[in-house]
């Protein structure tokens, strides 16, 4: 058996185990070469490549984290369970829970071949080519959106109802399990968004951090050929996934890769009004309410709490990504545009 040859820190796992096990457990042969994904904020992520396959890993980090965070088991399992209902998803391989072999638990899935955007302007795409692109990302949002989660085996994988109030607890929550500085912003958009929850209630499979830059896009054609990172995946309420899909028309490039301020024509990007119509026209099901104020600002206090958990780990050294303490501080932006958005 050849020994593997990594391109990662060779510290983080022992690479000659894991091949030894992924020959075991899939039959591969050859040599395996290991890479580290760079990028990620969250599970840390790693192309493993044998002659003639592609895989992915992806684990927890190590170290401590927060309770419920870095669900790769969930991932797992809602893969699974969303292979042939029509949405995009890699096919995954297998699941070890046991942190004997990488000190966490991970899975593996098939590499599928496409490209990843850091940001919604999609660098380096055709303009022609990004309407379409970004219609194809609003149509499988609302294809998601569609799936029948009962049948698909997914009745326990939240809990249905109540979405909005279990949901703002819950990341009111997390930041204080995270918090090492005030933000008063914060505090105030975790204030007002209980006693303003709209009234409708509507329960579907919901990604959780729906963006361009967790679409993975065919190599030449304008459409998705995989949805990533699905750690915060749940059962909930539809307009939590659109309204943060439409967070990128209300954050500027230098906020995580946002569009405000571009010239949208030049770019061949649609208005977010345009985004918001074309994922309407595609729900086969849902009661229709309205986008609104609330949403919105849900949306950015959610993604103000999830950075500030990056700028968190940052501090204690278990960071994904080396650049985490720069990304975490946009938890003071996105807290400032969630006020912006109410006021």
């Amino acid at each position: 058996m050849s020994a593997a040859r990594h391109e990662a820190n060779p510290s983080e796992f022992d690479a000659d185990r894991l091949d030894a096990f992924l020959r075991a457990a899939l039959g591969l042969a050859g040599p395996m070469a290991v890479r580290r994904v760079a990028g990620g904020q969250s599970n840390p992520t790693y192309y493993i490549d044998y002659p003639g396959r592609g895989l992915v890993l992806r684990k927890k980090p190590g170290g401590a984290v927060l309770p419920s965070a870095h669900a790769i088991d969930r991932e797992y399992r809602v893969l699974q369970a969303l292979a042939g209902t029509g949405v995009p998803v890699p096919p995954v391989v297998l699941y070890h829970a046991d942190p004997d072999l990488l000190g966490t638990p991970f899975y593996v899935m098939e590499r599928v071949q496409g490209r990843v955007f850091a940001g919604a302007v999609m660098e380096g795409a055709d303009p022609r080519e990004r309407r379409p692109m970004y219609l194809a990302f609003a149509e499988t949002l609302a294809r998601l959106h569609d799936v029948d989660w009962q049948a698909a085996g997914l009745a326990d994988f939240g809990r249905p109802g109540n979405y909005f109030a279990r949901q703002i607890a819950r990341w009111t929550k997390q930041w204080e399990a995270a918090r090492f500085r005030d933000i008063p912003d914060l505090a105030r958009l975790a204030g007002w968004l209980p006693r303003h929850i709209p009234a409708d209630d509507e329960t579907t499979l919901v990604h959780g951090d729906y963006r361009i830059g967790n679409m993975l896009f065919h190599p030449t054609e304008p459409r998705i050929v995989a949805v990533l990172d699905w750690e915060l995946s749940t059962l909930g309420h539809p307009l939590a996934d659109l309204a943060f899909s439409a967070l990128a028309w209300r954050s500027t490039p230098e906020e995580y890769g946002g569009i405000l301020g571009l010239d949208f024509p030049a770019l061949g990007i649609p208005e977010e009004a345009d985004h918001v119509a074309h994922y309407r026209r595609h729900r086969r099901t849902g009661s229709g309410a309205p986008l609104t104020s609330f949403h919105m600002a849900f949306a950015m206090f959610r993604f103000a709490v999830i950075f500030e958990g990056i700028a968190a780990r940052a501090r204690t050294g278990t960071a994904s990504a080396a650049n985490a303490a720069t990304v975490g501080d946009l938890s003071l932006a996105f807290a400032r545009h969630g006020l912006e958005v109410i006021a």
